[in-house]
This record gives C-alpha cells, sequence and structure tokens, in this order.
C-alpha cells in the first residue's frame, strides 16, 4: 500500500471517530426538524466533506463514509447532496432507520413531503422502537400535509415508546394544541 493511501486511510480514521463522538454527545445520530443543525465551523465542515469525498471516490462500498458524508452535507446545509449520500449507504444497507429519517429530514427540507413520508414510515416500520422517525412523521403530518389525526395517532405512539425522551413535552404540548383545536371546531 502506497504511504499517500496509508495517510488517507488514517485521517478519515481520526475523522471519523471525530465526528462519532460529535454525533454522540448530542444524543442520537439523527437530526431533529426542530432547531438548527449544531454549529460546526464551516472550515472544519468543508474539511470534512472533502475527506469524505475523497475516501468515497476511493473507495465507493464504505458505508461508514456515505453515512458521514451526508452527515456533513446534511450539517452544512445542503439537502440535496445529503440525498444523494443518503442514497449511497441505502444502496448498500437499506435497513438503517438512522440514515432513512436523517434523509427524511433532508427530504422536508426540500419541501418533498410525500418522500419524507415514506422514509419516516419504512424507518418506522423497521424499528418500531425509532422514537426520531416517529417524531418527524408527526411533524410533516401536522405541519406539512395538515392531517392532525394522523399527526396524533403517530405521536401518541412515540409517547409510548418514548415517555421521557427529549421530545416528549413537545409532543404533549402540540398533542394539547390539537385537543384543544378540535374542542374548538365546529361540529359538522
Amino acid at each position: 500500500m502506497k504511504k499517500e493511501t496509508l495517510f488517507f486511510v488514517g485521517v478519515a480514521l481520526v475523522v471519523g471517530v471525530l465526528v462519532g463522538i460529535l454525533v454522540s454527545k448530542g444524543g442520537k445520530s439523527t437530526a431533529p426538524t426542530q432547531g438548527t443543525a449544531p454549529s460546526t465551523p464551516v472550515v472544519n465542515v468543508q474539511q470534512d466533506i472533502q475527506l469524505m469525498e475523497n475516501l468515497v471516490a476511493n473507495d465507493p462500498g464504505n458505508r461508514g463514509a456515505w453515512v458521514q458524508l451526508g452527515h456533513a452535507y446534511f450539517d452544512s446545509n445542503q439537502p440535496v447532496k445529503a440525498i444523494e449520500a443518503y442514497n449511497k449507504a441505502l444502496e448498500i444497507d437499506p435497513n438503517d432507520s438512522d440514515v432513512l429519517t436523517d434523509q427524511g429530514v433532508m427530504f422536508r427540507r426540500l419541501g418533498w413531503f410525500d418522500r419524507a413520508e415514506e422514509n419516516f414510515i419504512k424507518a418506522s416500520e423497521l424499528n418500531p422502537s425509532h422514537a426520531q422517525s416517529l417524531y418527524n412523521l408527526g411533524v410533516v403530518y401536522r405541519y406539512d400535509l395538515q392531517n392532525p389525526n394522523r399527526a396524533r395517532e403517530v405521536w401518541t405512539r412515540y409517547l409510548q415508546i418514548n415517555p421521557s425522551g427529549p421530545g416528549a413535552d413537545n409532543i404533549r404540548r402540540e398533542l394539547e394544541s390539537l385537543d384543544g383545536a378540535s374542542t374548538l371546531a365546529p361540529a359538522k
């Protein structure tokens, strides 16, 4: 193996570990639709992107590198590129609820609500206790597809599997809001 190749593999390994640490400190690797992405210096994100692009160019079967590249695009607000990188990772392993959810968030950011819905549903079918996909699916139903009944159903499932999770209080407030809205709605 050439010294350059070993160097790039070593650098990629270090970056992967660092990204893994950053992701694990933030909780789950899936990014919620609420709030903003963690603030990472633009230079570091661009360096990560360049490193991951080089890594996948040299090793297109490296699923982990595709996922990390997708995350870097996600964090730098490049949804189309994130979706493409997540697609490559899903071609290698189509049964990753976290990647499906992250890709769904990017679909939603682009306004492709039906695609986001499909991803969140598939993620929750693959892993029925995957709370983040249910959280995001409820957001799509409530705010994008204007389907409060489906939002209520999905968020109720979320609270059953994750009653004290990071989004539980927000979901309870949303459900109270939906319940208040339904009592104010005129009878048909």
